[in-house]
């Protein structure tokens, strides 16, 4: 097996390169433009997860500080993000229709608008943040070397068997009932679970496919929570409307709203078809050492010949576009 000390470097180097990339996208992000701020929105969230993971101290003062500003960071970049993604769900419908009518151009521009009006208000939302205080609690955690990788390790399966349990827990109460709220929670924890097996990864210094597969799960619940929430948007708009007394606009805000009601119903069948407790279970599979000495899943997840359905001209772009990091 790989020796300790190569596992601890690949420990330290796994902290500086979430770190830098945390950083290398200010300044796109602070000008508002939409790749940088998916990627520091993305970073921070990768970084949130790996510091109890790699730090010498995981629940020490200034991990808990960093954490929490890790996590003011991510809300203050995720309403513009969303809106992003709204407005590709909604210019992806528009642009399938022979002739878009002047009400439905008129929902485009008011979401438009309002990811607009989020970008203008980014920077300020970022300044605000104590980042400096961030830049040095990380440096002085990076200062006191990160954990030796079999303590590492350990925190990686404490993580992989607490949240399985209760993501398995908490799919089975959901059960077969379209709710796409409860989903998007849970899909929080496959998140995490996603960004922990990054981490275990590059530590043991191997590819267990387990981020893949995490992802794709992460992808499929997220797909279907965009469109319910451009969905309740346009519900609010059509309320809006009917308000200000615009019939048109009102009745083709509830008519979109039904059409997007039924595109989240349709990935909704799509998610339970492809056995999402199975999917968390192959995931969940413990690690073991092959022959070689390499480590390697002792039930790796398969992939069926199905698996891969021709996306939806609603769906969005997957969400995470950042690129994985190399053991």
């Amino acid at each position: 097996m790989p020796s300790a000390s190569s596992a601890d470097d690949r420990a330290a180097a796994l902290f500086r390169e979430r770190v830098r990339r945390l950083f290398r996208e200010f300044p796109g992000a602070l000008a508002g433009e939409e790749e940088p701020v998916h990627q520091v929105r993305v970073a921070s969230r990768r970084l949130r997860v790996a510091l109890p993971l790699l730090a010498r101290k995981a629940r020490g003062r200034r991990v808990k500080r960093a954490r929490r500003i890790l996590g003011e960071l991510t809300r203050a970049a995720g309403t513009g993000r969303d809106l992003d993604v709204l407005v590709a769900l909604f210019e992806r419908r528009l642009a399938g229709l022979d002739t878009a009518s002047a009400e439905q151009r008129e929902l485009l521009r008011r979401l438009r608008v309002a990811r607009a009006r989020s970008r203008s208000h980014l920077a300020d939302g970022i300044l605000d943040l104590d980042i400096d205080r961030l830049r040095d609690d990380l440096r002085r955690i990076r200062a006191r070397g990160t954990a030796d990788s079999a303590a590492i390790l350990q925190r990686t399966r404490d993580v992989r068997e607490r949240q399985g349990a209760v993501l398995l827990e908490g799919l089975a109460a959901v059960g077969n009932r379209y709710d796409p709220e409860t989903l998007h929670a849970l899909r929080v924890r496959v998140r995490r679970l996603r960004y922990t097996a990054e981490v275990d990864d590059v530590v043991r210094g191997r590819k267990s496919g387990a981020s893949t597969v995490w992802k794709k799960l992460q992808d499929a619940i997220g797909a279907l929570h965009d469109v319910h929430v451009l969905g309740v948007w346009l519900d609010r708009q059509a309320r809006r409307a009917s308000t200000q007394r615009r019939r048109a606009l009102a009745a083709a805000a509830r008519a979109e709203r039904t059409v997007f009601e039924a595109e989240g119903r349709r990935l909704h069948r799509k998610l339970l078809a492809s056995g999402p407790a199975r999917t968390i279970r192959q995931a969940l599979a413990p690690v073991a050492a092959d022959g070689n000495g390499n480590s390697a899943r002792e039930q790796g997840p398969t992939r069926s010949s199905s698996s891969s359905p021709t996306r939806s001209p609603y769906e969005a772009a997957p969400r995470s576009l950042a690129p994985p990091i190399a053991p």
